[in-house]
């Protein structure tokens, strides 16, 4: 069991998010504050890291950040992505447990109190675990079913319907902070640093306010970066299709001379040997050749070293201005 008045920080990344925090912040702190009084928890912190917004996100921080002094701003020089700003509240958290939500509060603030409670069993790490998705559209929910199937089949390693609500040992965060790759994939991450995990399953309740900042396009990005930062499937994957190609060229190959030698009068000479091949060549290679520019792409980032995130400013110093 934990020891009492145990220090919690709350991690809550924004981008545009102005008109949500404004009516989000509030229920959450009201929500730790009942926590508060009925668990162990003794310090509580909430960290909003603004990931470059173009709104009055940042004014808004400012502004809930003097009204309450569990809350404190981090602004971000400029938009380095959602797993970025996550990490950028992380690498400032001096708690001894840490939690992560979006700012929509689309995941259920109920939740945290038996993720709370799982920490003060002993569980170094707490995931919140979707327990259905009737809250999404048909194509979102078809998505996510392919999302996790692509990722199971490259074999990446990641808890089936958890994004980004988690709850963190010291420990924990600490192992987490020790992977200091570029390319980041959270939900892969959090899946191999082990600590047996508990899982608390909650119902996702519809955007209130706001619109989503997970659009098709950035969805097929986290795909593609969990995959290539986490599996070599897809570069095994173009060897086969290369050792196929070739038995296929063979085949190719043996049926042209068969054609040309025992029908000679059904064969159209050149057609079928020069533009088979190339086809199922071309196709092959261009192929290929993406898939090897990814992790090459990937591998150019990494030792390159350029920072994840750039904090600009901060409430804790001035209130920011």
């Amino acid at each position: 069991m934990k020891e009492l008045n145990y220090s919690l920080d709350v991690v809550v990344p924004c981008y545009n998010e102005a008109g949500v925090i404004s009516v989000t912040i509030p229920r959450l702190l009201d929500c730790l504050a009942n926590l508060e009084g009925s668990r162990r928890v003794g310090r509580v912190r909430i960290l909003l890291v603004d990931d470059g917004s173009i709104d009055a996100t940042w004014a808004e921080i400012q502004t809930l950040s003097k009204a309450s002094a569990e809350v404190t701003g981090i602004r971000l020089s400029r938009n380095f992505g959602h797993q970025n700003a996550m990490l950028a509240a992380l690498s400032q958290s001096d708690a001894d447990a840490v939690l992560t939500i979006d700012a929509d509060l689309q995941d259920d603030i109920g939740a945290i109190d038996k993720m709370l409670a799982a920490f003060e069993a002993g569980s170094q790490l707490v995931l919140g675990v979707r327990s259905s998705r009737t809250s999404d559209t048909v194509f979102k929910r078809r998505s996510a079913e392919l999302y996790y199937r692509l990722l199971s089949l490259m074999g990446v390693n990641t808890v089936r319907n958890h994004a980004d609500f988690r709850l963190l040992s010291r420990q924990a965060l600490q192992a987490i902070l020790s992977y200091d790759e570029v390319n980041l994939f959270f939900r892969g991450i959090v899946a191999s640093i082990g600590f047996n995990p508990t899982i608390v399953e909650y119902e996702r309740k519809s955007r209130e306010l706001g619109e989503t900042k997970y659009t098709l396009r950035k969805m097929t990005s986290l795909a593609l970066e969990g995959i290539t930062s986490f599996s070599i499937a897809p570069l095994r994957a173009v060897s086969f299709a290369g050792l196929l190609v070739s038995l296929a060229s063979g085949l190719i190959l043996v049926w042209v001379l068969l054609i040309r030698f025992a029908f000679p009068d059904r064969a159209y000479p050149g057609w079928a040997s020069t533009l088979l091949p190339l086809l199922i060549l071309g196709g092959v290679q261009l192929f290929a050749t993406g898939v090897l520019g990814e992790y090459v792409g990937k591998t150019y980032m990494e030792t390159k070293r350029r920072p994840r995130f750039i904090v600009m400013d901060t409430t804790a110093s001035g209130e920011g201005e």
